[in-house]
C-alpha cells in the first residue's frame, strides 16, 4: 500500500537531531500561527495546523520518534512510500493530541494511520490496524483514552456521601472537524467518608473509542473545599473549641458540632490550650481506616477585666504559688 510520505521534521521546521525542547517550541510557534480558532476563514491554516499536530504527536514521544526514525533509507523515497515489514499497525498509545485539541486519530493522515495503526493500542494491548489479506487498510476498534477532572466537594458532602449531579465541559469535534465545548451532566455516587485527593472512576465516560471501540473511563479527583469551622489533618477532622480559663481549670460539659450531629463533650479538669480531645469515628474514611474528630482546646481570657475580676485574678495568683506554666 503506497501512501504519501510525511517528513515530520520538515513540517515542524527542525532538523532530525533537534532536541525535545526544540521540537516543542517549534510546534507551539506553528500552533499559535495556524490554530483554526485564530484563522476561522482560512482552510489552509487549519490544514497546516493538523499537519503540525500530527508531526508533534510522533516527535514529542521518544518511543514513537524512534519508531519513525527506524524507517531509515525510506526517508528518501518521497511520495511513493511503503512501510517496511513490521511497521503495520504500530503498538503505541497516543493520548490527547497536541494543544490544538485534535486527540486520538482525528485528522491524521493515511501515512500516520499506516505506520502507527490509527492512533495506537487500546486497553488490551493489541495493534489497532493492519492490512487485509486482499489489500487495503483494516481499522480495528480501539479503546478511548481515560480522562481526569477535578471535583470540588464540601466537607459535609465528603463525610456523608450520596448521589450528586455534576456538569462537565468536554471538548468534542463538531461536524466541521473543529474542536468545540459541550456540556455533559452525570449522576455520581459519592462514597461516604471520601478523602481529599481520592479518585472516583466512572466507567465508559472518558474519550470515545475509535472504529467502534469502547470509550475510556473518567476519573473525578476529589478536592474538599475549606470549611468555616473544621480543618483536615489527613482522615481526621479538627475543631477548635474556645474555653474560659475557669472551664479549663475546673472541667465542664460543652455541646460541640460535628459533621454528623452535635454531641456533648466532657472536658476534664486542668486541660491546657492546644490539647486535643478525641471523638472517635467522626472523621473521614471508612471501616478500620475511619478517622476521628479532634477537638483542640483554645483557652480565652477576658480581654478587658473589670476591677473586681482583676482583684480575683490577683487572689488566684497569690493562692497558687506552686504553679508555673513555664519549664524553661
Amino acid at each position: 500500500m503506497s501512501v504519501e510520505y510525511k517528513d515530520y521534521y520538515q513540517v515542524l521546521g527542525v532538523g532530525r537531531n533537534a532536541s525535545q525542547e526544540d521540537i516543542s517550541k517549534a510546534f507551539k510557534k506553528l500552533a499559535r500561527k495556524y490554530h483554526p480558532d485564530l484563522n476561522p476563514d482560512k482552510p489552509e491554516a487549519e490544514k497546516r495546523f493538523k499537519e503540525a499536530n500530527e508531526a508533534y504527536e510522533v516527535l514529542k514521544d521518544p518511543e514513537k520518534r524512534k519508531l519513525y526514525d527506524q524507517l531509515g533509507p525510506n526517508w528518501q523515497h518521497g511520495q511513493n512510500f511503503e512501510p517496511p515489514p513490521g511497521f503495520e499497525g504500530g503498538r503505541y498509545h497516543f493520548g490527547g493530541g497536541g494543544p490544538g485539541g485534535f486527540g486520538g486519530a482525528q485528522g491524521f493522515s493515511d501515512f500516520f494511520e499506516t505506520i502507527f495503526g490509527m492512533g495506537g493500542m487500546g486497553g488490551m494491548g493489541g495493534p489497532q490496524g493492519g492490512f487485509r489479506p486482499g489489500g487495503g487498510y483494516a481499522r480495528r476498534p480501539r479503546r478511548g483514552d481515560d480522562a481526569e477532572v477535578g471535583l470540588s466537594l464540601t466537607l459535609e458532602e465528603a463525610f456523608r456521601g450520596g448521589p450528586k449531579a455534576i456538569s462537565l465541559q468536554e471538548q468534542t469535534l463538531g461536524p466541521d472537524g473543529r474542536p468545540r465545548l459541550s456540556t455533559k451532566t452525570l449522576d455520581v455516587t459519592i462514597p461516604a467518608g471520601i478523602k481529599d485527593g481520592a479518585r472516583i472512576r466512572l466507567a465508559g465516560q472518558g474519550s470515545p473509542g475509535g472504529s467502534g471501540g469502547p470509550a475510556g473511563d473518567l476519573y473525578l479527583k476529589v478536592r474538599i473545599a475549606p470549611h468555616p469551622l473544621f480543618k483536615l489533618e489527613g482522615e481526621h477532622v479538627v475543631l477548635d473549641l474556645p474555653l474560659a480559663p475557669w472551664e479549663a481549670a475546673l472541667g465542664c460539659t460543652v455541646k460541640v458540632p460535628t459533621l454528623d450531629r452535635s454531641v456533648e463533650l466532657t472536658v476534664p479538669p486542668g486541660v491546657s490550650s492546644g490539647q486535643k480531645l478525641r471523638l472517635r469515628g467522626l472523621g473521614l474514611g471508612s471501616g478500620s481506616k475511619k478517622g476521628d474528630q479532634l477537638v483542640r482546646i483554645m483557652i480565652k481570657t477576658p480581654p478587658k477585666p473589670t476591677d473586681e475580676e482583676r482583684e480575683l485574678w490577683e487572689k488566684l495568683a497569690a493562692a497558687s504559688p506552686g504553679f508555673s506554666p513555664r519549664e524553661f
